[in-house]
């Protein structure tokens, strides 16, 4: 295999077929993906189908925490997982950039095997193209994922009512805090680490327990305030957080300061917004704090009837203010 990626490993022929056989064959295979059809023909699941896509062109492709290829299973996975979905199995496109690294492919893919594997899902198809040199920036990654909603299962961005409490996995902001330390070149004196993580085991947690969870829902670009505020106005409700109740480490504050950011509008990558009832929230922490995904678990807010669409943050100092919805990307290029 040559030391980078050329033209030829997405043209379709003898090196197509070695990349595929060597590489994605030999870290991703399965039943299904060994196929080796123009369609993977899936198994029967047992509830309706859910599914999400989406594309991932963070730089850089490595950062403290993980990676492209951990973030693309990451990300899709956890889109599914807030639906209340199981997710089951992902397509995987790659446009890879001649002269990239094969070395770096290799750690990419052997990334995506090992959080495939955590996640308990499976690679069920592919597609890899190669561009010219200077027409893509590395590698940009695809992922399509494909789950089932058990049976009486009802989770939505429209079902927060007055009454129910917000609930956190952990640290805010800690993903784009990261990745942003990585990009800029700053040696912080907090080793800040990307959360990036595959959330379905946590969620799987909290459902045990209750089968009354209104909302989920993964603060990634945007951050807990832009999520929060698309749940307010899908819902048309209002939701207040409290400052003193925000898990944020100083690490991330100390850089968001530096930098002029505001924490809960930085990206994370493996935290969950969960809006349950109030009678409810305590069992469910409780199941979450249990899960190594959910120890720094915290309740942060309420759901309101006033201001209905409108998120608001009662600050340390006594007063309120309004978290609109954020205009625009913070931080380009974090996923």
């Amino acid at each position: 295999m040559s030391e980078k990626i050329l033209l030829s490993h997405g043209a379709g022929g003898g090196a197509s077929q070695r990349l595929i056989d060597d590489l994605f064959m030999k870290k991703l295979g399965n039943e299904l993906l060994l196929q080796k059809n123009d369609a993977t023909v899936l198994p029967e699941l047992p509830g309706r189908i859910a599914m999400s896509t989406d594309s991932f062109v963070i730089q850089p492709i490595f950062f403290k925490g993980g990676d492209i290829g951990k973030l693309a299973v990451c990300g899709t996975v956890n889109d599914l997982a807030v639906q209340g979905a199981e997710p089951k199995f992902l397509t995987l496109g790659l446009i890879i950039e001649e002269g990239f690294l094969f070395s770096d492919l290799e750690r990419i893919v052997g990334s995506i095997a090992d959080t495939c594997a955590q996640a308990g899902v499976k690679i069920v198809a592919g597609d890899t193209k190669v561009v010219n040199r200077g027409q893509a920036d590395g590698i940009y990654i695809n992922t399509t994922g494909v789950g089932y909603v058990p049976r009486g299962r009802q989770v939505g961005g429209s079902l927060a009512k007055p009454g129910d409490v917000v609930i956190i996995n952990g640290g805010i902001g800690e993903h784009g805090m990261a990745v942003m330390s990585q990009r800029s070149g700053i040696d912080w004196e907090t080793d800040l680490v990307s959360d990036c993580a595959p959330l379905n085991g946590l969620i799987t947690e909290i459902f045990k327990v209750t089968p009354n969870v209104h909302v989920m829902r993964d603060p990634t670009r945007g951050g807990v305030a832009t999520t929060l505020n698309e749940i307010a106005g899908q819902s048309g409700v209002g939701i207040k957080l409290v400052e003193a109740d925000l898990p944020i480490s100083q690490g991330v504050l100390g850089a968001c300061e530096m930098l002029g950011f505001d924490p809960l509008y930085v990206a994370n990558e493996g935290k969950v917004l969960v809006i349950v009832p109030a009678a409810e929230s305590e069992e469910v922490l409780a199941a979450m704090r249990r899960h190594p995904l959910g120890k720094k678990s915290a309740v942060i807010g309420e759901v309101v009837a006033e201001h209905p669409g409108m998120v608001t943050l009662r600050t340390a100092f006594g007063g309120e203010r309004i978290l609109d919805m954020m205009e625009g990307e913070l931080l380009p290029r974090i996923c």
